[in-house]
């Protein structure tokens, strides 16, 4: 009788694991997330996606910066997923942010993908390479992203045949903030989930 109560609870304590480990949920179902901001275009969210068409006149208003989702999160470690479809996008970025500036950041273009870091060190906070890859944007594909900031680590999963960890000391720092942002053509997002 003990051990038929240990099984009947078991599978509620490992859901309740699972949950605690959520910092965020977006299926694009809620138009008004309040954790999200879309912004620099006209986001329309249906079916589960969210999804833009850059816009060149406000392209150029924001210094040549594309539409973009940004979500309010305070966080030190946390696995990102999304997944992004580009039709016609010449970049794709996600840029996880501190309270002083960009802390990391991906992107993902024609020639292949960078992996950046911010030293905030540097008087400038300008970026360093910490990696180039010969991972491609591919217009008109559903592409899985997995990016998991642990210390000074950073390890990148893109579709189903690349992954690599990265290292470098800013990646331990305090994030406020992360985004998925987009230039030129359209970008489609969904499922988007942060987790401990």
């Amino acid at each position: 009788m003990k051990f038929r109560g240990l099984f009947f609870f078991l599978p509620l304590l490992l859901v309740s694991a699972h949950a605690a480990d959520l910092m965020l949920k977006n299926d694009f179902t809620d138009p008004k997330l309040a954790q999200r901001r879309a912004m620099r275009g006209d986001w329309k969210f249906a079916g589960g996606v969210a999804s833009c068409t850059q816009d060149d006149e406000i392209y150029k208003k924001f210094k040549d910066h594309g539409p973009i989702l940004f979500y309010d999160l305070a966080h030190t470690d946390a696995t990102v997923r999304f997944s992004f479809k580009p039709e016609g996008a010449k970049s794709v970025v996600f840029t996880a942010n501190g309270a002083d500036g960009h802390v990391f950041r991906l992107v993902v273009g024609g020639a292949g993908t960078s992996v950046r870091a911010f030293p905030p060190e540097s008087k400038d906070r300008a970026s360093i390479s910490v990696g180039q890859e010969k991972v491609a944007l591919k217009s008109g594909e559903w592409v899985p992203v997995v990016v998991t900031l642990r210390g000074g680590k950073a390890t990148v999963k893109i579709g189903a045949d690349f992954e690599k960890t990265y290292e470098h000391a800013s990646y331990a720092r305090p994030k406020t903030n992360l985004s998925v942002g987009f230039s030129y053509g359209t970008l489609s997002v969904r499922d988007v989930v942060v987790t401990e």
